[in-house]
C-alpha cells in the first residue's frame, strides 16, 4: 500500500513542495467511524502527516451537522465525507465553508428502512402516514427522506420525526419505539437487520436522489493553507485511485480497523461505494458544474420543508476546485 502511495504522490509532488513551510504545525480532521473509505488505509500507515509534515488530530463524529459546527467553532479544519445537505444548510444560514472534493458516492449506503412488522413497501408506503420515524435531520439522509415522502406523497405534518444519529435509530427500530429509520453506513446496516428499504438505490437515483459525500474546510483555512490542503487531497486521491486499481485484502484490513468494522461489516459497506478519480471530480459531472445545481437543489428542497430558512442564490462560491486542480496538475 505504502510503495503504492508513493508512485501516486509522486506527480503531485512535482507540484507540491516536499520541503515548504506550512502555516499550520498542527490541524484537526473529522471523520465518520464504520465509513469504510480508501483514505483510512493512508491514514493507518501515516502517509498523511507524512506528506503534509504536521500533526494531524484525528476526530471521530456521528453526523455532518456536528461537523459543521466544530469548523465553524474553529476545532476542525477538515470535514473528510461530510453529507451534501448539512454542508447545504450550513452555508445556507452563512457559513463560509467550501467542497473542495467529492468523498464517495454511496446511493445504496443511504436510506431509509421500515420495520417488518408493518409490512409496508413502496407499493403501499402512503401507508406510512401517522407514523413515527428517526432522521438525523440535515443530513444527507434527512434529504433522502423529505424526497421519498414526498415521492410516495406521505404528508410530512403527519409524521412524528426524532432527530436520532443513524446507530441511535437503528436501536429505536430495533427495539420498536419508531416505525421506520433513516440512515447511513454500519447505522443503515444494522436497520435493514429489522426492516426493509422502500427503494434501491438504483430507483432513488432514478429519482433524481443523489447521494456523495464531500470534502469540506472553512475558506479561511483554504486560503491561508492552499498547499498544505493540496497534499492533503493529493493523498486522498492516491488512496482512491488504489483502491479503484487494486481493492486488496491488505488494504481493506487497514481500512476496517480504522473505520472500527469488521472485515466483513467493512467489505459489504464498501462494495455499495464509488470513488470518483480527482479527474472525474473536476468534470463537468461532478464539481465543474453539476454539484452546485444539485446544492442549489437540495437547499430548495429543504426551504420547501420548513427545515431552512432560505437558500443561497447560487453555492458556486461553495465550492472551491483549485487545491484539488492543484494536487492532479
Amino acid at each position: 500500500m505504502k510503495r503504492t502511495l508513493a508512485s501516486l504522490l509522486a506527480s503531485a509532488a512535482m507540484t507540491l513542495s516536499a520541503t515548504a513551510t506550512f502555516a499550520q504545525e498542527e490541524i484537526t480532521v473529522a471523520y465518520f467511524l464504520e465509513w469504510p473509505l480508501p483514505m483510512l488505509a493512508a491514514k493507518a500507515d501515516g502517509t498523511y502527516e507524512e506528506e503534509l509534515g504536521v500533526t494531524i488530530n484525528w476526530r471521530a463524529f456521528e453526523t455532518g451537522t456536528a461537523m459543521s459546527a466544530a469548523m465553524a467553532s474553529g476545532d476542525v479544519q477538515i470535514s473528510v465525507s461530510q453529507g451534501v445537505p448539512p454542508f447545504v444548510v450550513a452555508a445556507s444560514a452563512g457559513q463560509d465553508i467550501q467542497v473542495v472534493d467529492v468523498a464517495v458516492s454511496y446511493s445504496e449506503n443511504d436510506n431509509c428502512v421500515v420495520g417488518t412488522n408493518l409490512e409496508i413497501d413502496k407499493e403501499n408506503a402512503s401507508e406510512l402516514s401517522g407514523k413515527t420515524v428517526a432522521v438525523p435531520l440535515g443530513t444527507a439522509a434527512h434529504y433522502g427522506f423529505l424526497r421519498q415522502m414526498d415521492h410516495f406523497g406521505v404528508d410530512l405534518a403527519s409524521l412524528s420525526v426524532l432527530n436520532m444519529a443513524p446507530p441511535e435509530g437503528a436501536a429505536a427500530l430495533a427495539q420498536g419505539q419508531v416505525d421506520f429509520a433513516c440512515g447511513y453506513g454500519g447505522g443503515l446496516a444494522r436497520m435493514k437487520e429489522h426492516g426493509n428499504v422502500l427503494l434501491t438505490g438504483a430507483e432513488k437515483e432514478e429519482l433524481g436522489i443523489l447521494v456523495f459525500d464531500v470534502t469540506s474546510t472553512p475558506a479561511n483555512f483554504a486560503a491561508e493553507n492552499p498547499e498544505l490542503l493540496s497534499q492533503f487531497l493529493a493523498v486522498t486521491a492516491a488512496s482512491n485511485d488504489a483502491w479503484n486499481a487494486d481493492p486488496s485484502d491488505e488494504m481493506l484490513e487497514k481500512i476496517a480497523k480504522e473505520s472500527g468494522m469488521d472485515m466483513d461489516g467493512a467489505r459489504a459497506s464498501i462494495s455499495t461505494m464509488t470513488f470518483p478519480s480527482a479527474s472525474d471530480q473536476l468534470s463537468d459531472k461532478w464539481l465543474g458544474g453539476a454539484a452546485q445545481t444539485f446544492m442549489k437543489g437540495v437547499a430548495d428542497v429543504f426551504v420547501e420543508a420548513q427545515s431552512i430558512d432560505s437558500a443561497l442564490p447560487s453555492y458556486e462560491d461553495a465550492v472551491n476546485i483549485a487545491p484539488l486542480t492543484a494536487a492532479v496538475q
